[in-house]
């Protein structure tokens, strides 16, 4: 697994932004390269060239930048959307939940109690309990209740 210091570390934002680094770092090395190629190491030349490799590299920094905001505002998009169906599945488990509380006899809901301050796990259901008219309730509403919330 690779560590926090890494300079990729797998996680899908950070891998774009890694890949985004390596073009970033080639697009300029490039860019560099061609303009060290046009570099006369003749005096009067040089003023020039410093400002015109300057202006490049201020050109490639605006281009990754607006490339990282651009990965930025997508990966908002994406987590916006992971926290809008995350609050809708809570919403449909609270209310499943309430329901199952309503339905549960007192019987049923100290097993439970018990269970949890405990923290064994819950029993399976016996031959006995399984027909009771208690545990078709629990269930026929359940079915019924997920179907006008989606």
């Amino acid at each position: 697994m690779n560590s926090v210091n890494s300079p990729c570390y797998s996680v899908a934002m950070d891998l774009g932004v890694c890949q985004l680094r390596n073009f970033s770092i080639s697009f300029l090395s490039s860019l560099l390269s061609a303009e060290s190629s046009h570099v006369q190491p003749d005096k009067s030349s040089s003023g020039a060239s410093v400002v015109a490799i300057d202006n490049k590299i201020e050109q490639a920094m605006d281009l990754v930048k607006s490339h990282l905001m651009y990965a930025v505002r997508e990966e908002v998009e994406v987590l916006k959307e992971q926290i809008k169906e995350l609050l809708e599945r809570n919403s449909q488990l609270e209310q499943e939940n309430t329901l199952l509380k309503t339905l549960a006899s007192p019987e049923q809901m100290a097993q439970f109690q018990a269970q949890v301050q405990t923290g064994s796990p819950p029993a399976a259901p016996t031959a006995a309990s399984a027909g009771t008219p208690n545990t078709a309730t629990l269930t026929q509403p359940a079915s019924h209740s997920s179907g006008p919330s989606a």
